[in-house]
């Protein structure tokens, strides 16, 4: 009878073991791991997942494969720290004051989703670049980090010294060993391929050629010479250098068995740093690279996502999955939607309200006088982009004479400004880069990815823009933009946070030798009394 007993004992134990082991691995209970990768400055058709033949990403394309790809994925602001600063709040950098400028000071009140996760039971840490470049302080004046704790410990020997030499996956290990039995959250913030290059690496090093990029994926707006086919085979190499840290970072996943309950999330801030496209507001600036991979919570693997994802999803998405109750979270109210959703659906197109996106900027890199920015806003809806130019008579790209200070020093830059004096049609190449704007402008992004041909001045096109307007500003009204509200100017006067550039232009035009200019070129630099006398006479 005793023997009766313990039998039915040990069957209850053993049952009641097996439902433990089994709760443990229901992600409808478990939260699960995020591992949030970050790129530094790529456009979403260089990688292989999107037909890319000449950047290898086999890591990226195996999430996209055994996971999501993302079709329609923007950032509201394609400059490193507001589109940073908008995947950690979940607003648009209209909404965040100081926050939407490039190289601010953030705002103590906006807390951000990650420092959230870590008030609610998730380890939390980061390698590499965080949400930078930004100043970080809490209320009381004490250093912050908005990703909570760093990992740059341990170093390595990048292949390049223009390559960073924080060992990103070795950063990974070290944070996964102090996480315990407790959910993480990881956000692995490559610098590459953020420029200064090293020059032919991608040849000498990569093992490419010239010959390996087609005609037809050099960008129409810029010179097809072997300087800008080096200057991107460069920027490949650094890609490549990034997808190298995430594997190893799948595989440290897979060996401790847990990669099934992690959602692995890679994307990129903003745009190539090329010319036209990082810190502009066309589609090559605001469209980028976003795959997803989680086992245990994607259930139809495989699928490509038509729905448009916007940087300030990912917040409410963390959040959602983490089952972090409204009571806990002390966030300023979130603008973006999670997504969650997805992740259960069979659908390529999940939900038909998620067919647009919006876009702006105000003040990235200084240069114009009194450090102005050059505000823009803008809506990206199915296959239309409306953007409209607040102050057209500013120079986009940033003065001349300062060197266009919003557009990263390099060939394809060199390339394109040595155009400016052209009096043939190679001129285009300096104007679509570096010229003024009109107000408006309208681009079929279906026909016309490169954003070329504006089609706001087109009578039939009259009443898409005006949809197009009347909906970017109603919704603008809604966000509480100030822009709108005509109090944009007080983005302009929210001090630039690197005292090395704090106003650029009049120290420059002084000859102030205490100035420096680390990232552009010296020969970026043009004399704009030159450029009105190569206008006429292109116009006689």
């Amino acid at each position: 009878m005793k023997k009766y007993i313990l039998s039915i004992a040990s069957l209850i134990i053993i049952s009641v073991i097996a439902l433990s082991f089994k709760k443990k691995k229901d992600p409808a209970t478990e939260r699960p791991n995020i591992l949030f990768a970050i790129m530094d400055d790529v456009t979403y058709q260089h990688i292989g997942a999107y037909g890319c033949k000449w950047v290898k990403t086999p890591n990226f394309d195996r999430i996209a494969k055994d996971g999501l790809l993302f079709k329609n994925a923007y950032t509201p602001n394609a400059k490193c720290s507001p589109s940073r600063s908008c995947i950690i709040t979940g607003r648009n950098s209209w909404q965040l004051e100081e926050a939407g400028n490039h190289w601010s000071y953030f705002p103590a009140k906006f807390i951000s989703f990650a420092e959230v996760l870590a008030q609610n039971g998730y380890e939390v840490g980061y390698t590499g670049k965080g949400v930078a470049p930004v100043v970080a302080k809490n209320e009381d004046g004490s250093p912050r980090e908005t990703l909570v704790k760093v990992f740059n410990q341990i170093k390595t020997t990048p292949p390049t010294a223009q390559i960073s030499n924080v060992d990103y996956a070795a950063n990974f290990d070290a944070f996964l060993g102090t996480t315990g039995n407790k959910p993480f959250f990881f956000w692995y913030g490559g610098l590459e391929p953020h420029r200064e290059y090293e020059f032919n690496s991608g040849v000498s090093k990569g093992g490419k050629k010239l010959t390996d990029i087609p005609n037809a994926d050099i960008y129409p707006f810029w010179p097809k010479t072997d300087s800008v086919r080096n200057d991107l085979l460069d920027y490949a190499f650094e890609i490549e250098y990034f997808d190298k840290h995430l594997g190893r970072m799948l595989k440290m996943l897979e060996d401790k068995g847990q990669l099934h309950n992690t959602l692995i999330v890679v994307t990129s801030d903003n745009g190539m740093p090329f010319p036209r496209v990082k810190g502009q507001a066309y589609e090559y600036a605001n469209h980028l690279p976003l795959a997803m991979m989680w086992a245990d919570g994607i259930a139809h693997k495989g699928r490509k996502i038509e729905d448009f994802i916007s940087f300030i999803d990912f917040a409410p998405t963390f959040l959602d999955l983490a089952r972090v109750p409204a009571d806990h979270n002390r966030m300023k109210p979130i603008t973006g939607n999670s997504f969650a959703s997805i992740f259960s659906s069979d659908k390529e197109k999940v939900s038909e309200k998620r067919n647009f996106v919006l876009l702006g900027k105000e003040r990235h890199d200084v240069g114009r006088p009194k450090d102005a920015g050059y505000p823009i806003r803008a809506i990206v809806q199915e296959n239309y982009l409306f953007i409209k130019n607040f102050e057209p008579d500013r120079w986009p790209a940033g003065n001349p004479e300062t060197g266009y200070l919003n557009v990263d020093g390099g060939p394809t830059k060199t390339a394109c400004l040595n155009t400016v004096y052209a009096t043939n049609n190679d001129f285009n190449y300096w104007l679509w880069s570096f010229g003024k704007r009109s107000a408006e402008e309208l681009y079929d992004i279906k026909k016309d990815p490169a954003c070329l041909n504006n089609l706001a001045s087109d009578p039939s096109q009259q009443k898409k823009s005006a949809q197009m307007r009347s909906k970017l500003l109603s919704l603008l009204k809604d966000q509480g933009d100030p822009r709108v509200f005509g109090k944009g100017s007080q983005f302009d006067q929210y001090p630039y946070a690197d005292k090395r550039g704090v106003n650029f232009y009049d120290r420059y035009m002084a000859k102030d030798p205490t100035l420096s200019w680390g990232w552009v070129n010296d020969t970026d630099f043009q004399d704009i009394s030159k450029i009105e006398r190569a206008k006429k006479a292109r116009n006689k």
